[in-house]
């Protein structure tokens, strides 16, 4: 057991931290203030400097790297802003894992590499009006007919929505009741009968574009088919590596604020000295270290136990639940220390805070998190329902 990050993956940190400070805290003001997500021609870059599909095999145009280097600089980037980082996430712990560990051989061979080159954004669509923590109520319907999958119906909160080329879209592909009849499938944005609502107005994720998705006889190639139907806990296994992703993002606004608010309180005088001399003030740095400190190795726990796989369910949602509850606390912490500058829209600190909330309801909400958790420690699953 080794808690130090290797020479190659501290360089690797550095170069993605580097780069990030540098290059993107001016780019995260324009998306936060115009709502709009990166340019593709960003996107392009990230893939040119090494920062897309990380841990993606090297055969399907990704580095090869395990799942901490991916994470480690997710989290650089994810210290900037939800949107910069969004699409290292999407790339390396997002949807198009799910296409590299179940789908058909021509279908990793024409999403993979086009995702890890900058060429095509994916991204996942599951909820619905009627099925948010109840997933499996969905009632989304693809039926086979011939060489082609016809679906109806409608997605909600599909964090990409109306900007992403193609959707892992989970779908009732059987009559089969519950998860027996999900399954997933990859639409692309310019299929027949696909259209978007409008992009949601939410309290954070600014830059991270949101909306339903209806469709409406909306055809697909079966071969866009990646899991069949009574595929779901395939699925779930899969959205195990998107939820250290998610705690990663997390994670990022707690650390972020943390590192921003260190500086702060060195600097700010009040009543003749700087405020990090006052012990209230140390205390509160002192337990948002602790916490900070604390996620992160529970993340990187889940997601090197899962270097030849993906990660558990019980690892993966302590990671998940843990990070997005100290985020909260930090990033409210840090913003009060600040004091005005903090609540100030001119300071990425109140960002930070709104978005720390959206990361707690985004891939399973925090109280769900921990009825996995409690499900996995005892070996059951609880039915809700009754």
């Amino acid at each position: 057991m080794n808690f130090q990050l290797t020479e190659d993956q501290q360089q690797l940190r550095d170069a993605a931290r580097e780069y990030a400070r540098a290059e993107l805290p001016a780019i995260a003001a324009e998306l936060e203030r115009d709502n709009k997500p990166p340019s593709r021609a960003l996107v392009k870059q990230f893939a040119e400097l090494g920062f897309l599909g990380i841990n993606v095999s090297s055969d399907l145009g990704g580095l090869g790297l395990g799942n901490i280097e991916a994470l480690v600089v997710l989290e650089e980037f994810g210290k900037i802003s939800s949107a910069v980082g969004f699409p290292v996430f999407e790339s390396s712990v997002g949807p198009v894992r799910a296409i590299e560990h179940f789908g058909s051989d021509a279908l990793k061979k024409r999403v993979v590499p086009a995702v890890c080159s900058g060429d095509m954004v994916v991204a996942v669509s599951m909820s619905e009006p009627d099925a948010g923590s109840a997933l499996t109520d969905l009632k989304t319907k693809g039926v086979v007919k011939g060489d082609k999958v016809v679906i109806n119906g409608t997605k909600r909160w599909c964090s990409g929505g109306g900007h992403a080329d193609a959707y892992v879209v989970y779908v009732r592909l059987s009559d089969d009741p519950g998860a027996k009849g999900i399954g997933a499938v990859l639409v692309e944005k310019d299929a027949p009968g696909l259209s978007f609502g409008p992009n949601e107005n939410l309290m954070g994720f600014r830059g991270v574009p949101s909306s339903d998705l209806n469709f409406d006889d909306c055809e697909i190639p079966v071969g866009n088919i990646i899991v069949p139907a009574g595929g779901f806990k395939k699925l779930m296994e899969a959205f195990d590596l998107e939820r250290c992703g998610n705690a990663t993002m997390s994670l990022a606004q707690a650390s972020g604020a943390l590192e921003d608010v260190c500086d702060y309180v060195q600097e700010r005088k009040q009543f003749g000295k700087a405020i990090a001399e006052f012990q209230a003030v140390q205390l509160k740095l002192a337990e948002m270290h602790m916490k900070v400190e604390a996620a992160r190795l529970l993340i990187w726990r889940a997601a090197s136990l899962a270097e030849d796989g993906l990660p558990s369910i019980l690892h993966s949602s302590t990671g998940k639940c843990f990070a997005n509850s100290i985020s909260r606390e930090v990033t409210g912490d840090a913003l009060q220390l600040m004091g005005a500058y903090g609540y100030s829209k001119d300071f990425p600190m109140e960002r930070r805070l709104r978005d720390s909330w959206g990361w707690g309801i985004a891939g399973g909400a925090i109280d769900i998190q921990k009825t996995n958790i409690a499900g996995a420690m005892l070996g059951r699953r609880f039915d809700q329902r009754r």
